[in-house]
């Protein structure tokens, strides 16, 4: 399976897809959306798990704060009871992130000169909530799906065969470098968009998730952005979406580009000053990943698989 992949991609997959991709961006494309569900994501409001309303004010500063700097992936949080209510409990040793609260409170006639002018007093209160990364236990009510994610053998093998860790449930998709982990949303979360269906939105994000992993030290040792934005975040980041287009086209999950890649990868583009040079750099170094990855699933394959 894997060989015959690679083959068809070294003869016409790398080169037709970036050059598909560049004439996507000279027509012009439109803007990138993330194709699933984003109502728990750590950059949307945080939300209270128990009472689904969404935190306010300095609290939600706070909170997207704890959340960068933790590296949660969905903006899930509730106190101590709150989780226990929900049938979850937050793991031993865990630290709460601090929020305030304020507590109305109504002036007795004692207390006011004059009863007809009661006042209403708000009391600030801390309290301390845990993310739902702290918890063990959380069963989360999932969005109905729009259409069923339609499972591909083919790339399912190859992606198991590569032995990388995905763990799915979360609010957003990411490749965690520190814990060598791909966390994924649920298939069920996938609505795809206007151009792609849940099924090619779920196998290009996770083999664009596959192909940032690819990129960890003790693999093609790729370097990674040091922050959100920068030179070499952008061009990781082109890497990943055309190692994702290689493997949709190689794996027939979508034959064409979809004008979803291409909006992507214009984003990027931008940030490296509409660099033309970029892309085909970052094809090179997608094909080498895409290799690579082919590689790990070759050698990881059993003797029943070949």
């Amino acid at each position: 399976m894997t060989q015959a992949v690679l083959s068809q991609s070294r003869l016409s997959v790398y080169e037709a897809v970036t050059q598909k991709i560049v004439a996507a961006i000279e027509e012009g494309v439109g803007t990138y959306k993330t194709p699933w569900h984003t109502g728990g994501s750590a950059i949307m409001l945080p939300t209270n798990a128990a009472t689904h309303a969404e935190y306010r004010g300095i609290n939600v500063v706070a909170l997207w704060a704890e959340a960068i700097s933790r590296n949660y992936a969905n903006g899930l949080w509730a106190s101590y009871k709150q989780w226990q209510s929900l049938g979850a409990q937050v793991r031993q040793g865990e630290r709460g992130a601090l929020i305030v609260f304020y507590k109305r409170a109504e002036l007795t006639p004692a207390e006011s000169a004059d009863e007809a002018a009661t006042e209403l007093r708000f009391f600030a209160r801390a309290s301390w909530v845990f993310n739902v990364a702290q918890v063990d236990g959380y069963a989360p009510i999932l969005p109905e799906a729009r259409n069923e994610v339609e499972r591909i053998a083919e790339a399912e093998a190859f992606v198991n065969a590569t032995e990388a860790r995905i763990a799915h449930g979360y609010g957003m998709a990411c490749y965690r470098r520190k814990l060598d982990l791909i966390e994924m949303p649920h298939a069920e979360c996938f609505i795809g968009s206007g151009t792609s269906s849940p099924t090619e939105a779920y196998y290009a994000t996770l083999l664009h998730e596959l192909t940032h992993w690819s990129g960890a030290e003790h693999r093609l040792n790729r370097e990674f952005g040091k922050r959100y934005g920068d030179d070499r975040y952008a061009m990781e980041e082109l890497v990943a979406e055309l190692g994702a287009a290689f493997m949709c086209a190689a794996f027939g999950i979508a034959l064409e580009p979809r004008p979803d890649h291409a909006a992507y990868v214009a984003s990027w583009i931008k940030v490296l000053g509409r660099d033309n040079r970029a892309i085909f750099t970052a094809a090179s170094k997608a094909q080498d990943a895409f290799e690579h990855l082919a590689y790990l699933a070759t050698r990881n394959e059993t003797p029943s698989d070949t």
